[in-house]
């Protein structure tokens, strides 16, 4: 904001604080370079303000009656040359009033460039070039600019890092490198790092190369767990990918995130309609069924088999196996990328969300929950039910206005895995065998597919 020079009075204040170190050739850049296009003035009102800032300090407040002593001027003309100073770049002036509506300003001093950055600068360059005239322009910055040694006939002997320094210290640092960046890439991505298991990046990445794309920036991190989110929830396999990646990269060689879910939805809808029974609904590599049944307790079983497998199986299992809609696939898509969920939280939260909403999704409820989820960085099923348990009563006023318009409903529906740690202590055992006879009965139903 400017003022008026009638709002600068000399009984103002201010301070000066000093924002860098001053080159060596200050005095140089100032008088040959600076002083031509700002004027004398300028540049004796710069080195007032420098000289100050050394003596006097960043705490001491002065009156403006001081410059005007130094440099003998009026004040009107003091302040046309500090917003010289200001529109190149070598004063910032901030101004704050007291209660007493005095003023006080605080003057951040910046060093000059040195020749070689002024005459780098084109706007700089030019106006001085504009003052000077293009010959006493190009003399002075002969004279200013040091001559570069001319290494025609000289071959560079400089030794390497490799030359110099061990092998074996390099090959640690590379290690530690690694390290580092697959530790970035776990905090970036929220979740288990072996959820990259379920895509073949590296055939991937040969596959775009292969078709002259830069695959290292098409597959960064985040793009990587899209991907891996995509297969998972519609149960792609690498050719699919592929297609469905190559698609989706634009002119620039960049990945357009909304052509990758469109693409991905298209394969799922052509090639799993006539699917025969037998070829199963997700391709994974699932743990096998013997590991399933010997995993432990009902409900560890439960955990195992929503982390195995896909939000759509989900979806076809509460449905009595049939095809899930277009429609659901597309909202726990969206929400579950948008979000950075992983596909067996996602399962969670599709089991919860459709058990408290009479079977049907509301999209609306699916985020506000997915972002409670993602705020507290949940990332495996067993922390997605926990949360679930000790949040229960928050997520049902949440769902309290909409539950309030279901016609007939008598009682809340919650999933067995929140009532098995629930129920109070005498009923629990009672509660968990019925519980867990449902969970059995689910986790055969979905294992003895495809068998």
């Amino acid at each position: 904001m400017n003022y008026s020079i009638g709002k600068l009075l000399p009984v103002d204040g201010f301070r000066i604080i000093r924002s860098g170190e001053l080159p060596r050739s200050f005095h140089r850049s100032l008088s040959h370079l600076y002083q031509p296009i700002v004027g004398r003035l300028a540049v004796s009102l710069y080195h007032v303000l420098i000289s100050e800032a050394d003596m006097s300090g960043q705490d001491q407040i002065q009156s403006h009656h001081m410059l005007m002593a130094y440099l003998s001027a009026p004040l009107d003309r003091i302040y046309e040359a500090r917003e010289k100073l200001e529109a190149i770049g070598l004063i910032r002036t901030f101004r704050s009033e007291n209660e007493d509506h005095q003023a006080e300003y605080i003057y951040s001093v910046y060093p000059p460039f040195s020749p070689e950055e002024f005459f780098l600068d084109d706007m700089l360059s030019l106006l001085l070039s504009h003052e000077l005239g293009n010959e006493k322009y190009e003399r002075l910055k002969g004279r200013l600019l040091t001559t570069q040694q001319s290494l025609e006939g000289f071959t560079e002997v400089t030794a390497t890092f490799d030359q110099v320094f061990h092998n074996k210290m390099i090959e640690t640092v590379q290690k530690e490198t690694e390290v580092l960046a697959k530790e970035k890439y776990q905090q970036e991505s929220r979740g288990p790092i072996t959820s990259l298991d379920r895509v073949d990046f590296e055939w991937l990445t040969h596959a775009l190369k292969k078709r002259m794309y830069p695959a290292d920036q098409i597959l960064n991190g985040r793009n990587k767990k899209l991907i891996v989110q995509l297969a998972t929830l519609y149960d792609l396999t690498n050719m699919e990918l592929e297609k469905a990646v190559t698609w989706a990269i634009d002119e620039n060689h960049y990945l357009v995130e909304e052509e990758l879910k469109a693409a991905c939805h298209d394969f799922m809808k052509e090639q799993k309609t006539n699917q025969p029974p037998q070829s199963g609904v997700d391709r994974r590599e699932k743990v096998k069924t013997e590991k399933t049944q010997a995993a432990g307790s009902k409900e560890d079983q439960f955990i195992q088999m929503l982390e195995e497998i896909s939000p759509r199986e989900l979806l076809e299992d509460v449905s009595n196996g049939n095809r899930a809609s277009e429609q659901d696939l597309k909202m726990i898509r969206d929400v579950m990328t948008e979000q950075g969920l992983e596909p067996g939280v996602m399962n969670v939260l599709v089991h919860y969300v459709l058990l408290k909403t009479d079977m049907k999704l509301s999209k609306a409820y699916l985020e506000k929950i997915a972002s409670h989820w993602a705020r507290k960085n949940v990332t495996t099923v067993r922390q997605a039910m926990n949360l679930a348990k000790a949040e229960h009563q928050k997520y049902q006023q949440w769902g309290k206005q909409k539950s309030q318009k279901r016609k007939g409903q008598k009682e809340e529906v919650i999933p067995a895995w929140f009532n098995n740690q629930e129920a109070p202590s005498h009923e629990k055992q009672k509660g968990t065998e019925v519980n867990t006879d449902d969970i059995a009965a689910r986790i055969k139903k979905l294992t003895n597919k495809g068998n």
